[in-house]
């Protein structure tokens, strides 16, 4: 009679993690910042019918990186979430700190249980607030802990990077134009250190905007209106950097 193979709990949990990061680090990042007026969420996605980035309630957003259908069904779980609780109790007790507490129990659930793989995504759930220091952004891994972040943050592919990219040359107060800049060039960046030229069609942008009068503060950027934000900046560097403009 053979000896059963044995795997220490520990190790178990090893393989599982790193089996989860390896598939998290194959799609293409998302980061998102914070700017003077809301959270704007970027991410390289040249699809037009599959999101990476998405409206949850009037004042939340969700953003993934990793397997499509795994974060789907997250991210549609998590809007029936909120629509019920908005319902039966009031829309204001519907919160980013709640729903971000309801995934990390679903992903934590899954990572340890042994009958099923560990779901290879890794979300943001932000919410923004009357003003900057009332956003709320919380980043959950594939284990389901729960990182509070503040000012910008990366998820999916050369994630570290970019971060640390971002955590350098991310101030307060920066207009949308500035940190939608700021969010192209850390995602342009390969992990070679050379840079890669990144156009409206490739990427997806939405904002949650602190400013605006209805209740749901959710907004896509598209087409003219994006590639008008990256013309404007784009501008703005070419003449900050034109030495003709010295005295």
């Amino acid at each position: 009679m053979s000896t059963p193979f044995y795997v220490s709990p520990q190790q178990a949990m090893a393989d599982r993690a790193e089996y989860a990061r390896k598939g998290i680090a194959r799609g293409r990042s998302v980061v998102v910042l914070q700017y003077t007026d809301g959270i704007v969420f970027v991410a390289e996605n040249p699809s037009r019918a599959l999101h990476k980035v998405s409206e949850i309630y009037d004042r939340i957003a969700f953003a993934a990186v990793g397997k499509y259908n795994e974060f789907e069904n997250l991210r549609i779980g998590g809007v029936r979430y909120a629509d019920l609780r908005g319902f039966t109790y009031d829309r204001e007790d519907v919160t980013a700190r709640g729903l971000a507490n309801v995934y990390a129990q679903t992903l934590g659930t899954i990572f340890s249980s042994v009958g099923e793989k560990p779901y290879e995504v890794e979300l943001i759930v932000a919410e923004v607030g009357s003003a900057p220091e009332d956003d709320q952004i919380y980043r959950l891994p594939h284990d389901g802990s729960i990182v509070d972040e503040h000012g910008a943050v990366a998820v999916g592919g050369n994630s570290d990077q970019i971060g640390s990219y971002l955590d350098q040359r991310h101030r307060d107060g920066m207009t949308l134009a500035e940190a939608l800049a700021l969010a192209v060039e850390s995602l342009s960046r390969d992990t070679n250190g050379s840079d890669r030229q990144l156009t409206a069609e490739q990427l997806e942008v939405a904002v949650l905007d602190r400013t605006r009068p209805q209740a749901r503060k959710f907004k896509r950027i598209l087409g003219r209106q994006l590639s008008r934000l990256l013309d404007t900046e784009s501008a703005a560097t070419a003449q900050t950097d034109d030495p003709s403009d010295e005295e």
